[in-house]
């Protein structure tokens, strides 16, 4: 069975699309830590981020590298930081979380509730910043 995230990249399964290519996907994470919080998955189903291959991680690396600087340029934030957690989908991802200090990217913490409108203005400006 494919995974939620391979449904996603399907279009299956609606998402907050922020950018993609042949090979990557990047969209808003419906269980947010902070506004702009991203996943970056690769289009190939690989449960584990190290099992890729090291071209393919490389690769997701710097595309992740670009949504992460779009998310800088527009969301308030000091940084983005970079998680792999890897758990709780059997698909590859990065979390990429907008943050202004350490404990922004606490996983135990109660995640936004955004609304459909919110999360379509957020990924609109995160996406037009990679024009």
């Amino acid at each position: 069975m494919p995974s939620v995230f391979s449904r996603i990249i399907a279009g299956e399964i609606p998402s907050y699309k922020i950018h993609e290519n042949e090979r990557f996907y990047a969209f808003l994470d419906i269980n947010p830590l902070a506004k702009g919080h991203t996943l970056v998955v690769p289009k190939v189903e690989t449960d584990y981020l190290f099992d890729l291959e090291d071209d393919m991680l490389g690769d997701m690396m710097v595309f992740a590298k670009e949504v992460a600087l779009a998310i800088d340029k527009t969301m308030e934030c000091k940084r983005v930081g970079v998680a792999v957690l890897g758990l709780e989908v059997p698909h590859a991802h990065i979390h990429l979380v907008p943050i202004n200090g350490l404990h922004d990217i606490e996983f135990s913490k109660p995640k936004l509730q955004l609304s459909v409108e919110e999360f379509v203005i957020i990924a609109e400006k995160i996406s037009a910043a990679l024009e």
